[in-house]
């Protein structure tokens, strides 16, 4: 690529002179403190209401003295905050005072479970039950009365590959928290005068930890205080990381724990009519039961089961514009398959999963396929982490269905490091030639704070395919409060094929990745919190040296302001190599050879905690032999705690010597909260693309871990516009309602 060294160079000298010329912001020199706490044994539990005026709570230790990530790194918070634990060997007690001089400034929520915390005020901690300094469970509220909660992998760190046309929201985490895990547990919120305040209960049956009576867990509790985007720890955590950075977590000191053992059933009725207007002449009604199970072999190690698995609840995905030739990533959703998802996580996430669960029980084109019954076995064993999983689907259209089989075990080891294993089999039914496997070994090295290194290699193995069946990947990464660098190497051979897992594109390629960015701050900028100049250079190459795809991004431009937004224009040099026709729309075919072009983009967002935000994403420019404008813009209106609405419009323009088109995408997401557990959701999308307007509306009425009575209507039609519909497609609606039984809090 004959732009790398210029670019670098100039990024190099750019930054240099920026940091030179920037004043120093002052922090404290102190290094981090080892903070240590306790949960005080109480007799009474404390009642879960959120007024904390229990008796339980004035003999409990205080935790304060809370120091700023966020703005000020290392200052005392601005807020008065108190919190206090205590435990009665069934459940973790857990209450926060969150003073507030300005108390009618508190920002609160929409009233949904797992909502963004950092868009309200909010009140977080996370538990490291096995110590291990790297997972954790992490639970949290917001002065609306939320739950949130998530199990952390890995500190949080994904480590995937950001893919072009991306903004920051889409690209999400990329694999090191799993925020749709949802367990049982309580929490209730109040406010006054002073401030609000927070009261949890967490059962110990909710939570995996190790053997012992008496143990030791990593604790780190964190406040937001939204007006002045502040973020607070008990346990100081340098500001380039998070509240999911365990190595720099405090303890909880001797902790009583019982060894009882989680044991639940959950069935669930169900009932749809519905109709697919291409087969069908009418509606069709069906009813249906099932159930899921866990139970508690140790208190480390569950065992869940589920049969006839139905997941009718889930809110449909988010469709998006595709301008490439290569498969769009689309998140798991379905609840089963989401707890320890972590567990069995192994490769480069979005890039090569070794592992993907949407390929078990969905098909090539989306479609679901029947799942009759399975079972995951995950937790701990004499310092193993392990995972087992088993599925078997039903035959369709009289194919037989498939058993799929998932076998795990890591070793967490010390320094933020980890080793481990993995193979996953896909067996047809009946058919014992018809099968895929994938063998993996991975690994983690983390050096102090700011190194972290990482690879991994698989090995596939599909009945008459020949070739080079293997994959691997290193990567390094850099990370300080000044620079965040990393550097990426990715080779997959022309017969690498793991069927149950994910590629972004064909295999036989090697891909090489270059990421620098400078974070430059100055007491002098008064609305700009942090200036971000980066580069970063991507390359896929055939393995017959053919360049497939190159992309140069280079933003010296990108600024976060206080109050939460941000603005970056950049630019895009591309370089895309086709070595057979693509049409990239009816009709427009570009012919092979290779293509390079430049695009001029520009990513800005406003404060995502204000009653109307946006997030927009726009390129104007060079695009294969022509020119592309066009971008994605989500605008977000919400009113207080109990209404909110997005509105996502994805327009491109393309001019091409082969042919003229645009590509339209409009999404219209509306959400109505009576209370954290009943709310009312749609989502209306239009995709030009295919020409399809789809509509999916969901009632529910939860008690815990999700479960609950649940109404779906959905809708397909065959359209023209977002509101001129030619032909009904598809429609249903399904009432499902599911109840929680056993000892799971």
């Amino acid at each position: 690529m004959p732009l790398v060294k210029p670019i670098t160079a100039a990024f190099l000298a750019a930054v240099l002179t920026a940091a030179s010329s920037a004043q120093a912001q002052t922090i404290s020199t102190t290094g981090p403190v080892s903070r240590h706490g306790r949960a005080t044994v109480t007799q009474t539990p404390p009642t879960i209401d959120g007024r904390l005026d229990d008796a339980a709570w004035a003999k409990a230790e205080v935790l304060t003295d809370f120091v700023q990530r966020e703005p000020s790194e290392g200052t005392p918070v601005s807020e008065r905050t108190e919190v206090r634990i205590v435990t009665d060997g069934e459940a973790l007690y857990v209450a926060a005072w969150l003073y507030d001089r300005e108390a009618a400034a508190i920002v609160p929520s929409e009233k949904i479970r797992d909502v963004t915390l950092t868009n309200s005020d909010y009140f977080a901690f996370i538990l490291d039950t096995y110590h291990d300094r790297q997972n954790g469970f992490l639970f949290g509220t917001t002065p609306s009365g939320v739950e949130h909660d998530a199990q952390i992998i890995r500190e949080g760190e994904g480590g995937g590959v950001f893919t072009s046309g991306q903004n920051r929201a889409q690209a999400g985490a990329l694999g090191g928290i799993n925020l749709n895990w949802d367990a049982s547990w309580t929490v209730r919120t109040s406010q006054d005068s002073l401030g609000w305040y927070a009261e949890f209960r967490i059962p110990f049956s909710t939570i995996r930890y190790g053997s012992g009576t008496t143990q030791t867990w990593g604790l780190n509790i964190m406040r937001g205080i939204r007006r002045r985007n502040e973020e607070a720890l008990w346990s100081r955590v340098s500001r380039q990381f998070s509240i999911n950075r365990l190595s720099q977590a405090g303890t909880l000191d001797e902790l009583a724990v019982p060894s009882q053992r989680v044991a639940t059933v959950t069935p669930y009725v169900l009932g749809s009519s519905s109709r697919s207007y291409a087969t069908m002449d009418a509606f069709s009604s069906t009813g249906e039961v099932g159930l899921d199970a866990k139970y508690g072999i140790t208190p480390s190690l569950t065992l869940d089961l589920t049969y006839n698995t139905d997941f009718a609840q889930v809110e449909v995905d988010e469709q998006r514009t595709n301008l490439t030739r290569f498969p769009l990533f689309f998140p798991e959703k379905r609840p089963f398959f989401l707890e320890n998802a972590g567990v069995f996580a192994a490769g480069t996430p979005q890039a090569v999963d070794l592992f993907f669960t949407r390929r078990i029980g969905i098909d090539s084109v989306g479609q679901p396929v029947p799942i009759l019954g399975g079972g995951r076995l995950t937790g701990r064993i004499g310092g193993l982490t392990v995972g087992a999983l088993q599925m078997v689907t039903d035959e369709v259209n009289g194919v037989e269905g498939n058993s799929y089989t998932v076998l795990r075990a890591l070793r967490e080891l010390s320094t933020r490091s980890r080793v481990g294993v993995m193979a996953v089999q896909r067996q047809r039914m009946g058919d014992g030639d018809d099968f895929n496997r994938v063998y993996g070994v991975d690994g983690r090295v983390g050096i102090g704070q700011a190194w972290t290194a990482d690879a991994w290699a698989g090995l596939s193995d599909t009945p008459g395919l020949d070739g080079d069946a293997t994959s691997w990947s290193a990567r390094a990464a850099f990370q300080t409060r000044d620079w965040n660098h990393s550097v990426r190497v990715l080779k997959v051979g022309d017969a690498f094929n793991p069927e149950v897992g994910f590629m972004s594109r064909p295999a036989g390629y090697r891909f090489d990745e270059l990421m620098l960015m400078r974070l430059v701050r100055s007491p002098r900028w008064k609305q700009v919190r942090q200036w971000n100049p980066h580069i970063s250079l991507r390359r896929y190459v055939g393995t017959d040296g053919f360049v497939q795809s190159s992309w140069a991004h280079v933003d010296m431009t990108e600024v976060e302001f206080n109050g939460g937004g941000r603005f970056g224009p950049d630019l895009n040099i591309y370089t895309e190599g086709l070595q057979a026709p693509f049409e990239i729309s009816p009709g427009v075919v570009l012919q092979p050879g290779q293509y390079h072009f430049s695009l001029p983009g520009l990513d800005w967002g406003s404060d995502p905690s204000a009653a109307i935000s946006f997030l927009t994403r726009i390129e104007v420019g060079q695009f294969y032999s022509g020119h592309k404008k066009g971008g994605n813009i989500a605008l977000t209106a919400r009113r207080g705690a109990a209404f909110s609405s997005a509105l996502t419009f994805d327009h491109q323009d393309v001019d091409l010597p082969e042919g003229d088109f645009t590509r339209d995408l409009i999404g219209v997401k509306l959400a109505y909260f009576f209370t954290p557990r009943i709310y009312l959701q749609s989502l209306t999308q239009y995709n030009d693309q295919a020409a399809v307007f789809t509509a999916n509306v969901r009632f529910a009425w939860l008690r815990t871990a999700n479960t609950g009575l649940f109404i779906v209507l959905n809708d397909g039609e065959a359209a023209d516009s977002f509101t001129s519909w030619r032909t009904p497609l598809a429609r249903s609606v399904t009432v499902k309602y599911s109840y929680q039984l056993g000892s799971a809090g």
